[in-house]
């Protein structure tokens, strides 16, 4: 067993957030499909609630929710996929 080391690569990403629907379709050529909020409105509090609990993103291991705040990688071979933000964080810098 030897150990291996993971090459640099520059990837492309965006983050997902309640308000950026339309730049996650521009970034990935396609519209992804939002998973609907049953309890979208405004609840008892009378707050309003997000109208998706994510979308799903088509990856070469079949499709994966998206959640609010979850990445959105392009991949080496212009493939999709999420990541979470705190392994996002652990993973990736920002390339200036």
């Amino acid at each position: 067993m030897g150990k291996f080391r993971k090459k640099p690569v520059v990837i492309e990403a965006i983050q997902y957030v309640s308000n950026n629907f339309d730049c996650i379709c521009d970034f990935m050529g396609i519209t992804p499909i939002p998973k609907y909020n049953p309890d979208f409105g405004i609840d008892e509090n009378g707050n309003t609630n997000e109208p998706y609990l994510g979308i799903y993103i088509g990856t070469l291991e079949g499709d994966m929710l998206a959640s609010i705040g979850d990445w959105i990688i392009k991949g080496v071979n212009g493939e999709f996929y999420p990541c979470k933000p705190d392994i996002f964080e652990k993973t990736y810098e920002e390339v200036k």
